[in-house]
Formats: structure tokens, C-alpha cells, sequence
């Protein structure tokens, strides 16, 4: 079982990063490989989940160990495999998803990728109980932002990309410039998780 790889940014693409861990380049499936872009130069820790199965060997990575902890009880839940687990870790804050199954958010939860009411229900049963004392989470009772927060002022995903890459730590500057670029190149209805993955691409390109 690999728990975790140290190295430095060799590539990225939309759906994944490859490590260099002392000449060999591991192939890490991430929910924003973009957000890895500005420490290209750095070694860095990823935390992985190895998911092996029969006709594949996968490896998923997150930059916390509290996101690897999410992912692992995301795939828990009766029909979230690997590839939903990481669509809902990119369509949203992890503080904010484990906050919207204690709270029994079945609106915010059904707007994560790939996820339908039946399929956000099942989360809020199985994981409820399971969620207490993940360490590193935000406040569990904090508000969720609404399900149409997203699309205020008739804007696509932007402002909850937004936030998320401001946890990354780019600027309100770079963030500004960003989404002039960015705004024509979306759609009304684009998840939140694909504007983010469009946004970092942007500020990876400079």
C-alpha cells in the first residue's frame, strides 16, 4: 500500500499529476492537479490512496491527509467509486462537504459531480457518524453557502472556484485577471470543479 510520495512536479494534466520520486514518475490521479503548478520547483508530499483492481493499478493523491481521510469514507458509500470521490472532492471544499453531511444538505450535496439525491442520501446515512473528529476540518456547524450561491449575479461556478483557489493562496489580483480571461470560456450550467481546473490551467500558463 503506497500512503504517500515525495518528490517534485515532473507533469500535469486535467486529471492528473506525475511525481518525480528519485527518477520515477508516478502517475497521480488528483481532484486539481493544477493546484500543485506553483511548487513545480519543490519537493512536495501528495497522500495517496492506492485503489487496485483487476484490470488496473490506480493511485489517487490529495495535498492533506485530511482529504485522503474524506476520500477513503467517500468510497465507502454504496455506489461512489474512486472517480466520484475525487469529482466531489473537486466540486467542493472538503470542510464544506463534511459540513453539508452533518447538516443533511441534500441540495448542496446534489450539486457535487456525479452525485443524485439517492446517492447524497446514502452519504448523509453512512457518513453522519463517521465524519466526528476528522482533524484539520473546519467547524462542522459552520453555514453551507446556499445551492445557488455558486451562480450569484448570473456568473457561472466562479465564486466558489474562487475561494478555493484564495485556500491555494493566489491574490485577489491574480484572481481578478484570471476571470477576465476566464469568462468567456465558460458556460452557465459548468460544474464548479471544471472553472477551477480551467482557472489554475490559466494561472499555471501565466
Amino acid at each position: 500500500m503506497i500512503d504517500f510520495l515525495r518528490g517534485q512536479v515532473a507533469h500535469l494534466e486535467n486529471e492528473y499529476v506525475v511525481l518525480d520520486v528519485q527518477g520515477i514518475g508516478y502517475r497521480v490521479f488528483c481532484p486539481n492537479p493544477y493546484a500543485f503548478a506553483a511548487k513545480n520547483q519543490d519537493t512536495i508530499t501528495v497522500y495517496t490512496h492506492h485503489h487496485v483492481r483487476d484490470d488496473a493499478i490506480l493511485l489517487f493523491g490529495f495535498p492533506t491527509r485530511e482529504e485522503q481521510k474524506l476520500f477513503r469514507k467517500l468510497i465507502e458509500v454504496s455506489g461512489i467509486g474512486p472517480r466520484v470521490a475525487l469529482g466531489i472532492l473537486s466540486g467542493g471544499n472538503p470542510d464544506t462537504v463534511v459540513a453539508a453531511i452533518h447538516q443533511e444538505n441534500i441540495s448542496f450535496l446534489t450539486k457535487l459531480p456525479g452525485i443524485g439525491k439517492k446517492t447524497a442520501q446514502r452519504m448523509i446515512l453512512d457518513l453522519k457518524d463517521k465524519l466526528e473528529g476528522m482533524g484539520g476540518m473546519a467547524s462542522l456547524f459552520d453555514p453551507v453557502p446556499a445551492a445557488s450561491a455558486a451562480f450569484e449575479d448570473g456568473t457561472p461556478g466562479w465564486p466558489e472556484a474562487r475561494e478555493g483557489l484564495k485556500a491555494l493562496g493566489y491574490t485577489d489580483p491574480e484572481l481578478d485577471r484570471v476571470w477576465n480571461k476566464l469568462k468567456d470560456q465558460v458556460s452557465q450550467d459548468e460544474a464548479v470543479d471544471s472553472v477551477m481546473k480551467k482557472a489554475l490551467k490559466l494561472l499555471y500558463a501565466g
